[in-house]
């Protein structure tokens, strides 16, 4: 009892220290440090649950006894797990073994009895030990246990085969194997054959090795990868095993002088203060001793490695130093050759097209365009390749690596896609440590980073270079064009007020005769003629009215629109102007809806305008809105300001085209359909008329809902005799 209890809190210990050391190497791999974990913790909780199970009350006998088995079954395969993850192969990293489903197959094999409580029909303690009376369950679970590790060595052996001759992986593998092997001997032998042989649980506490075995020995693979660096954590152990030891000695000693100082005056009363005091103290001083023997221990142990934060502090100057590609990646691999002491670094750079750019410490081998498109199929997604690994895995890579002496390739990348790559030489000491590895992978997308920062520079210095003159040329042309759109500008303006002019006397003869006729001057007309005459005068009178648009129009761009005001009655020219519409909406089956305001004040304004203005808004609603409705128009005084409203049930404007609708020649979409023969001066107009009576427009509009057009004029400011105009 008392050496099973020494041997379990051993295996604990050690399983302990060896899981934090692990857990925080973070030069490891994260899921190869998890998988190996998972492997010491089951076996750990194996041995801890044997103990508890020789040593559980009577009552928990079966159950306890059955929760053995579980351990094994989670050591297998987080070991598993453990050689695929140690297995580095980059173009196989994520590929599924072929033993996997069958290994799940027999992991079910194990748990089903465990899960059915049937590894044993009954438990008892006798006088001689354990009783176990064994159900069926606990053979197919044997054969289960026996199958999966029969598929852990396969795996370990198909990933030996699979490594690289003479290379650190075969080497870890190799531990690896050696390990499970033993371990699984040592197991069934102690743990099955023995109990089974004699009859007996009395050796089964020995089995408690079997954690160690596993421990040490799947450490020791990582360690003989360079995966984990033993010497390190064993060097960093001996720094804090000297600073606590003189951290000790200087309390023990300055205790002891301290007594027997105090012990002479007789102060003894305030040693316990003194110890306090002392305790403080030491633990100020800790770290700089600590640092003392860090310093001393690198000397001597240490003195070919490097400081990874000093070589990124560098590395980064050196990167910011220049914006000349050329001169970046010359520097660049001169410091890192230099500071991981190699034979040569070079870097190769895609340009734009098929240009490229490289240069390195050895200016004599040259890297061609064509040996870089095959390093970008052949490298496939590898974060970095060490030549030494792949010599069996991919020979075609292995081959071209080697012929240009190339130990270590870094691919840059840069969203996904390869920028070019780092070729290294061979190592001065030997080999690549996975310090170095790691450190490059680090390093490799700042230098990605940088480089394409610096490509982008030159870019812009070659874009500018050709700039000046391109926009010469280019601003030349804009010249050119513009002074014949000026031209044709002119053309068009002068065109629109000739033949407006030209237009407007004939049509004020035709709008004359055609009211003589209209009045009976030129002999007595029926009732359908006279009808055909008003629409004929409310053509010309609307004809006047636009060729009267298009001379404003012209004014405007020639800088000839005056504003000519003077008192004038709005009230009378919005009822003027809806007494001449009413024919032309009757016809159509629409009414004005207008009340006309009792006592409106006279403004100072260009009527003409204003009057075209209110039957602008007018004419509108009568063209865009439905037939048989109503359109509803209003004038008051609001607030000191003049308000004037057209509010119709129309086919309302497009939202996404409101904003340019007040602009010269714009007609919206569906105005277009539904009157194809508008201008689109109108509302154009009617903004340099109000904007010029320091007024505003009034415009809201739901597609198909209907609009509302008016204005708002300031009162006080148009006032007739008011002085402020």
């Amino acid at each position: 009892m008392v050496y099973e209890s020494l041997f379990l809190i051993g295996s604990n210990v050690l399983a302990f220290v060896l899981i934090m050391v692990i857990l925080f190497a973070h030069t490891v791999d994260r899921r190869i440090r998890y998988s190996l974990i998972a492997t010491i913790i089951s076996l750990l909780l194996w041995q801890d649950t044997i103990f508890l199970a020789d040593n559980a009350s009577v009552d928990n006998l079966l159950l306890w006894n059955s929760a053995i088995f579980i351990w094994p079954t989670c050591a297998i395969a987080a070991c598993f797990w453990f050689i695929q993850e140690l297995h580095r192969d980059q173009s196989q990293k994520n590929e599924r073994s072929r033993l996997t489903i069958p290994l799940i197959i027999l992991t079910v094999l194990q748990l089903a009895p465990i899960a059915l409580n049937s590894i044993f029909l009954s438990v008892t303690q006798s006088p001689d030990g354990l009783i176990l009376d064994r159900a069926p369950g606990y053979y197919i679970y044997l054969v289960g246990l026996v199958g999966a590790l029969g598929l852990l060595v396969a795996e370990i052996v198909i990933r030996r085969t699979r490594s690289a001759r003479k290379s650190l992986e075969r080497y870890a593998i190799h531990v690896v194997l050696v390990t499970v092997i033993v371990a699984s001997l040592y197991g069934v032998v102690v743990n099955v054959v023995v109990p089974l042989l004699a009859g007996s649980q009395d050796y089964i506490g020995w089995g408690v090795l079997i954690v160690d075995i596993f421990a040490i020995g799947l450490t020791l693979s990582i360690a003989k990868g360079r995966l984990l660096d033993i010497r390190f954590y064993a060097i960093r152990t001996l720094v804090y095993v000297f600073s606590l030891g003189v951290l000790a000695l200087i309390y023990v000693l300055a205790a002891y002088a301290f007594s027997q100082w105090l012990f002479s005056y007789g102060t003894s009363s305030v040693e316990s203060w003194v110890n306090i005091a002392l305790a403080l103290l030491l633990a100020f001083i800790f770290q700089p001793v600590r640092h003392f023997f860090d310093k001393v221990t690198n000397r001597i142990f240490f003195r070919d490695s490097f400081d990874s934060e000093q070589f990124f502090s560098v590395l980064n100057q050196e990167l910011s130093a220049t914006n000349d590609i050329h001169t970046l990646i010359q520097r660049t691999a001169k410091f890192i050759a230099s500071a991981l002491k190699l034979e040569r670094a070079s870097f190769f750079i895609y340009r734009e097209g098929q240009s490229y750019v490289q240069g390195g410490t050895d200016k004599r081998r040259k890297f061609s365009l064509q040996d870089a498109r095959n390093l970008d199929v052949l490298t496939g997604d590898a974060a970095i390749i060490l030549a030494h690994e792949i010599e069996r895995k991919n020979q075609e890579l292995y081959r071209l690596l080697v012929s240009h002496k190339i130990s270590v390739l870094l691919p840059l990348r840069r969203d996904k896609k390869i920028t070019g790559y780092l070729l290294l030489g061979e190592h001065r000491q030997g080999s690549y440590s996975h310090q170095d590895v790691n450190l490059l992978l680090t390093a490799g997308n700042e230098l990605s980073i940088a480089i394409q920062n610096s490509l982008s520079i030159q870019a812009v210095r070659d874009l500018n270079a050709h700039l000046e003159q391109r926009i010469d040329a280019a601003t030349k042309e804009l010249r050119s064009s513009n002074a014949q759109l000026q031209k044709l500008d002119e053309a068009k303006d002068e065109f629109i007020s000739i033949a407006s002019h030209q237009l407007r006397t004939p049509l004020t003869s035709i709008k004359g005769y055609i009211s003589m006729m209209m009045e009976g001057d030129v002999g007595k007309i029926t009732p359908q003629q006279k009808h055909i005459l008003e629409e004929a005068f409310i053509s010309s009178d609307r004809m006047v009215r636009l060729i009267g648009d298009f001379l404003n129009v012209s004014r405007l761009q020639t800088g000839k629109f005056v504003i000519e005001k003077h008192p004038a009655d709005l009230a009378q020219i919005v009822k003027h102007e809806l007494e001449s519409l009413t024919t032309n909406a009757a016809s159509r089956g629409l009414t004005f809806r207008y009340t006309p305001p009792k006592k409106f004040p006279q403004l100072i304004m260009d009527e003409n305008k204003m009057q075209q203005v209110v039957m602008n808004f007018c004419d509108n609603a009568i063209y865009y809105s439905k037939e048989n409705s109503t359109i509803a128009v209003s004038l008051k005084i609001v607030k000191g300001f003049v308000e004037f409203k057209v509010k119709d049930s129309g086919i309302g404007v497009p939202k996404a085209q409101q904003k340019e609708l007040f602009t010269k020649f714009f007609r919206a979409n569906n105005a277009r359909q539904q009157r194809p023969d508008g201008t689109g001066v109108g509302l154009f107009l009617a903004k340099k008329v109000i904007d010029a009576h320091h007024g505003e427009l009034i415009f809201t509009s739901v597609e198909n809902k209907g609009s509302t057009f008016g204005f708002r004029l300031p009162v006080e400011r148009l006032r007739a005799g008011s002085d402020t105009e």
